[in-house]
């Protein structure tokens, strides 16, 4: 017996270092990625005009992820002027993604193929998360990153 407990431990702390060496090269867009997952998981994650302009507007907001290939200005002013309403310490941060339909696949608007690849993404233009989840590793390279980008402006 104490042969196996032995065995248990040294598998757990091979399983640890991948996890560390993983962590270390994440993404910003794996971290969000991952910090929109949990946000779903959690129902803190609001996708589209209409339920992003409303948690925008009661000030429930804390993340906003816009696409950079929406086609309409106005709905592109209308956000960014929302977030940026909340007194001058309280504005919230905007991230662009590239793609609307990878922005809807991030937030689940897809259906997914058997082996996890993704077969139809419906595309939004804009998500906001009103809540976070538990804290995680992506979540405090998504801060960092967006306090980099604050004091760059």
């Amino acid at each position: 017996m104490s042969e196996t407990h032995e065995e248990v431990p040294a598998e757990e702390v091979e399983e640890v270092e991948e996890e560390v060496e993983e962590e270390v090269a994440m993404s910003v867009l794996d971290a969000l990625k991952e910090v929109l997952k949990k946000a779903l998981i959690h129902d803190g994650l609001k996708k589209g005009l209409h339920e992003c302009a409303k948690a925008l507007d009661r000030r429930a907001a804390r993340l906003c992820c816009l696409a950079k290939d929406c086609d309409n200005d106005e709905y592109k002013k209308l956000i960014r002027a929302l977030c940026a309403e909340g007194q001058e310490g309280e504005q919230v941060p905007i991230i662009m993604v590239d793609a609307g339909k990878d922005l809807g696949a991030m937030c689940g608007l897809a259906k997914l193929e058997e082996d996890g690849s993704i077969k139809k993404a419906v595309r939004t233009s804009c998500a906001v998360i009103t809540e976070f989840g538990e804290e995680s590793r992506a979540l405090a390279v998504l801060k960092e990153y967006l306090d980099n980008q604050s004091e760059e402006e």
